[in-house]
């Protein structure tokens, strides 16, 4: 049984919260992230118990450690996860494809939930885990009674969180959505996935500005005490401990299938992950702490690189240049045109604690600072001695948008005829490529590489289109495009417009739709 209990970055003050606290506030009043007081080392043998799960025992396996069953009995975590991963269209729900035997270049496949991206494995668990709570908190309680706990989700999203945190929260009794996304900046697709969606209580809400306007405003509500009190906001941002905490089952299970794969389990494992908000890689991190085997792990970066900037400089800075203005690029793989990764918060809190701090009291304070700096001034930057402990957990590559596209078209062409990327997919099979060819020279042997594949092709035709468009034979219509996205030319639309990166104007809006709710 887990008596885990969870602690914003910026602070270790008491009280320490509950799971279920922790998820339903998303972001902690001072700014901060949530994390555990500890991470759990998984027992000895449980490698080889855990090796032949299905992904959703798997799931319950590992979540397990990190919520106490007297917060949710063990028999409703098992269905909670079941309910969750009986969604997707794959039987293993995250299966492992061979991309290139002989170089050792694996391919993890992320897509296959309902909204076609990684993050429907997390968010159609947040979604049930919701529903969850608040079935529980209001058992007994009459439909149009006063006292009736209600969450008001607000997310911000470059592409796919949208979508996925929609159709994880669709029609769920008592939780309202509202998704902000760059206008302009998410592919056609991805905004047909989020305002096809007719359901009541879920709103879109298109403004004018980049997604670090969108996740600006997203921070700035939860740190609104009085409307966030009288709304009850809740996130469903990877800033959410519980998204970060159902994507370290994928990690394990690819291990588990590679493994399988090879009739062995002597090799080293190198995850490469296209990184934008670092949610995904920093659920690779948890998992190599618990204790499985993870030989490397790569952070693929697009032109949006403050994280690559920050492992080879120990500066993490909006600018990339000092004195520059910051700028988002806008690249073939949009999910990742991020100018800051929120997530990497939690990573710099373990950072600070295990080489500068002596008390998790002084790590918050530190990272609080760093924060506050980056805040103010744009760039902070760490000593030596942390720049070396990250780079023992991470490396990392930037790719451009020239070698995306060459990558998506090599993939098809020759390493694995007719097979097809996306553009985020090939940010990190480029950086995998790339690391192969590093090992090869340097003799490096027995490395295996499983590369994250985060998104459909069909969620992205105007880059693949691009990369492929002119391949004898190759049909975006009939190749990639499955039938439902065919189908969302024909569906009527709901959305909301917001012409300016005003949070009062933000705020306006979801008032008046939770009003209208109500009707």
């Amino acid at each position: 049984m887990s008596s885990q209990r969870y602690f914003s970055t910026r602070s270790s003050a008491e009280p320490h919260l509950t799971f279920e606290q922790a998820i339903i506030q998303g972001l902690a009043p001072d700014g901060g992230l949530y994390i555990p007081t500890a991470i759990p080392s998984i027992l000895e043998g449980a490698l080889e118990k855990w090796s032949n799960l299905s992904f959703a025992e798997l799931a319950y396996e590992i979540m397990s450690l990190y919520i106490s069953t007297d917060e949710i009995p063990s028999q409703d975590l098992k269905s909670l996860c079941k309910k969750s991963y009986s969604t997707f269209r794959a039987a293993d729900v995250t299966p492992i494809t061979t991309l290139q035997k002989d170089s050792g270049l694996y391919l993890l496949e992320l897509f296959h939930g309902p909204t076609y991206a990684f993050k429907d494995v997390a968010l159609q668990f947040v979604g049930n885990l919701f529903e969850y709570f608040l079935q529980r908190k209001n058992a007994g309680k009459a439909e149009d009674a006063a006292d009736r706990d209600t969450i008001t989700v607000v997310g911000a999203t470059s592409g796919d969180t949208g979508s996925a945190a929609i159709y994880g929260l669709r029609n769920k009794k008592d939780v309202s959505v509202f998704i902000l996304y760059p206008t302009g900046r998410v592919s056609p697709i991805q905004e047909a996935q989020m305002t096809t969606v007719l359901d009541k209580n879920v709103h879109t809400i298109s403004l004018k500005g980049t997604f670090d306007d969108c996740q600006d405003i997203v921070k700035s509500i939860f740190g609104d005490v009085e409307f966030n009190s009288k709304y009850h906001v809740g996130a469903v941002n990877s800033i959410n401990w519980a998204r970060i905490l159902a994507q370290i089952t994928y990690y394990y299970h690819s291990y588990f299938q590679l493994s399988k794969n090879l009739g062995s389990t002597d090799f080293k494992a190198r995850f490469v992950v296209p990184t934008g908000n670092f949610g995904d890689i920093l659920a690779g991190f948890y998992a190599k702490r618990m204790g499985l085997p993870v030989d490397g792990l790569v952070i693929a970066t697009n032109a949006n690189d403050i994280l690559d900037r920050f492992v080879k400089s120990g500066s993490y800075s909006k600018s990339e240049t000092a004195g520059a203005a910051p700028v988002v690029h806008a690249t073939l793989s949009p999910a990742m045109d991020i100018l800051v990764s929120s997530n990497f918060e939690r990573f710099l809190w373990y950072l600070a604690r295990e080489n500068l701090a002596s008390t998790n009291e002084e790590a918050g304070s530190i990272l609080a600072s760093w924060m506050s700096d980056l805040k103010t001034k744009g760039t902070f930057s760490v000593p030596e001695v942390v720049l070396e402990a990250a780079k023992r957990e991470f490396t990392s590559e930037r790719i451009s948008d020239e070698e995306t596209a060459a990558t998506i078209k090599s993939v098809y062409q020759k390493i694995t005829p007719k097979y097809i990327l996306d553009p985020h997919s090939a940010v990190g099979v480029a950086a995998s490529l790339r690391r192969i060819e590093e090992d090869s020279k340097a003799g490096v042997q027995d490395v295996k590489y499983v590369s994250l594949s985060t998104a459909h092709p069909a969620k992205f035709s105007d880059a693949v289109e691009d990369a492929l468009g002119q391949e004898e034979g190759f049909s975006f219509e009939s190749d990639v495009l499955p039938q439902e996205f065919k189908d969302f030319s024909t569906k009527e639309k709901k959305n909301l417009f917001v012409d300016a990166a005003d949070i009062e104007k933000v705020k306006a809006v979801i008032i008046e739709e939770l009003a209208k709710e109500k009707l």
